[in-house]
């Protein structure tokens, strides 16, 4: 009673007209912060705003679009979520980390994101525990939280989430700048400008179905933006002028994407970005597995550190085995067979196609990074644990020769005097190795990067190049047949970008099997380029197919004593 009496005394001082002011003013504010809360939409309160923007409170109840599953307007819960954090392996020991996330749904609803809402929108930043959060950017990961990837040990993985940043909503009768500017800078999905290749980049809600060979980019629209509408098909392999190496690329189709409603429902959550790409085209032979798949692949992927998937269309096993050392080097993860496999793919960035400048060469200009092909070098001699960076140094290792490889061919483009070729060699000073590329690269790679100078005929054989020590040697012997160009394009240009010294030898009529094939007077030696208009087939199956070497060793010897000169330098 004493308190109630004194509370009462206290009221009584109060003079009434400032009490009726006061009760007025509270009502004032109460019904103004109900209007603001409830309707945002309809009334803007900037002030009032940026005051609930910096409210911890505001957070707490923030939309959060998570690879895990977590609303329940999605009809399934976390307990239908699995997360596999353990290394994985296929039927045939590929092994690697393993990003996803997967769903097992039990739900027929068709869509795994779930939009905002309109009253969702209203703040243009929020606050996590004590860090502001700018949208549109990955948070911290915070344990406290609950906002971090675990695996089944409970160990700390990434951070998993990632708040969208919407447009807010014009005054009525004002232009959004925001959007004018997102009008102005945004570029379509896929870039079919370069020469070689079609490449398309998707950064948000991206899901993949390999199985039916589609691509889907989900674009919520904005308010008052206009809508994306693209579609796009594309065969993923880096030689898109030729319509032979492109017959049995398989095409993927790409398309935009806002109705939620539409969209194929997720069902593996992906961390890192994807990148999908063919192994068909021309691959099987060695220069064009380099050239087409693995130097693009490098351009494209290297920048991610190997935190990255890859989809492969146009599957082989047996391809990705021989190579095996660079996929591993490039992603830390198993690759998926994109044509066989049935699930549904999400990804919040991904590439559709391999970047690719000329024919074995990087462009610095264009790369990113400012890659070139001295760092493709260097990445290969880390992937296959090559352990010669530089040539020998005779003056640091007295007594030793130096080491020069012939590029032996069985078949087509041999040297028939392969004897006396190599007796001229080691009297000029070499320590002289024969060997010919197979299947087994990680083998031959060693080998290469064993020698100081490689010699061999124009051919496929002469890509071992990328194994050889900075600074050494590479002589091309060009056959008869008006080949500068290829072998200028395929491996002089390319050598210069790899920092290695290079040397030609252009044989004359009589160094060629063709005279015995041939009269003297005939085009094949009075026309060269006559025989070229025949096409590529035609002039191949002449100058490529049909041709040995009987190399005058004689004539050569002074281009082997140049590149022993050169080692010495």
């Amino acid at each position: 009673m004493g308190y109630e009496a004194k509370l009462v005394r206290s009221f009584s001082r109060i003079e009434p007209q400032k009490l009726g002011l006061g009760l007025l003013a509270t009502c004032f504010l109460v019904s103004l912060a109900y209007i603001s809360v409830t309707d945002t939409f309809a009334v803007r309160f900037p002030i009032l705003n940026s005051r609930l923007s910096s409210s911890k409170h505001a957070a707490a109840a923030s939309p959060l679009v998570e690879t895990t599953v977590s609303s329940p307007q999605l009809e399934v819960g976390l307990e239908n979520t699995t997360h596999e954090s353990r290394p994985s392996c296929d039927d045939a020991g590929v092994c690697g980390k393993n990003d996803a996330a997967e769903t097992h749904q039990n739900s027929s609803s068709t869509a795994s994101y779930v939009p905002f809402r309109k009253e969702e929108f209203s703040n243009s930043s929020q606050e996590l525990g004590s860090e502001k959060v700018e949208q549109g950017k990955s948070l911290p990961c915070d344990t406290k939280s609950g906002h971090c990837e675990t695996d089944s040990d409970g160990r700390t993985q990434k951070n998993m989430t990632t708040i969208v940043d919407p447009l807010p909503m014009p005054l009525a009768g004002e232009k959004d700048e925001r959007i004018e500017d997102l009008e102005a800078e945004r570029k379509p999905l896929c870039d079919t400008s370069a020469r070689r290749v079609d490449v398309c980049e998707m950064d948000g809600d991206v899901r993949i179905l390999g199985k039916n060979s589609s691509v889907i980019y989900m674009t919520p629209s904005k308010i008052g933006a206009s809508r994306r509408n693209e579609s796009w098909k594309i065969r993923p392999y880096a030689r898109k002028t030729d319509k032979t190496a492109m017959a049995n690329v398989r095409e993927v189709s790409l398309k935009s994407l806002e109705n939620y409603e539409e969209a194929p429902r997720c069902t593996v959550y992906h961390t890192v970005p994807a990148i999908v790409f063919s192994i068909s085209g021309y691959t099987g032979n060695y220069f064009h597995d380099f050239t087409d798949v693995l130097v693009p692949l490098f351009l494209t992927s290297y920048q991610f550190n190997g935190e990255v998937r890859f989809l492969v269309t146009n599957f082989k096993l047996w391809w990705i085995h021989k190579y095996l050392p660079i996929f591993k080097k490039l992603s830390s993860y198993e690759i998926i067979d994109f044509d066989n496999d049935e699930r549904v793919h999400c990804f919040k960035h991904a590439i559709v196609g391999l970047k690719a400048h000329e024919d074995m060469v990087i462009d610095p200009s264009k790369a990113p990074n400012g890659y070139s092909m001295v760092d493709f070098t260097r990445f290969l001699r880390s992937a296959y644990s090559l352990e010669r960076s530089y040539p020998i140094r005779i003056g640091e290792h007295p007594g030793r020769k130096p080491r020069l490889l012939i590029i032996a061919r069985s078949r087509t483009r041999r040297f028939v005097n392969l004897d006396q070729i190599i007796r001229m060699a080691e009297k000029s000073g070499f320590e002289v190795v024969v060997s010919e590329a197979d299947i087994n690269v990680t083998r031959f790679a060693h080998i290469v990067n064993s020698c100081d100078v490689m010699m061999g005929v124009h051919g496929a054989g002469l890509t071992n190049f990328v194994f050889l020590p900075t600074n050494a040697i590479l002589i091309q012997i060009v056959p008869w047949g008006g080949l500068d160009w290829i072998a200028g394009t395929y491996f002089r240009e390319p050598s210069k970008g790899m920092n290695l010294r290079y040397l030609e030898y252009s044989i004359a009529a009589e160094e060629s099997t063709l005279i015995d094939q041939y009269p003297r007077d005939h085009a094949v030696f009075k026309d060269p380029s006559s025989i070229h208009k025949l096409g590529w087939f035609g002039m191949g199956e002449i100058f490529l197919v049909k041709q040995n070497v009987r190399l005058n060793v004689r004539r050569f010897r002074p281009v082997l004593k140049k590149a022993l000169k050169l080692v010495h330098q």
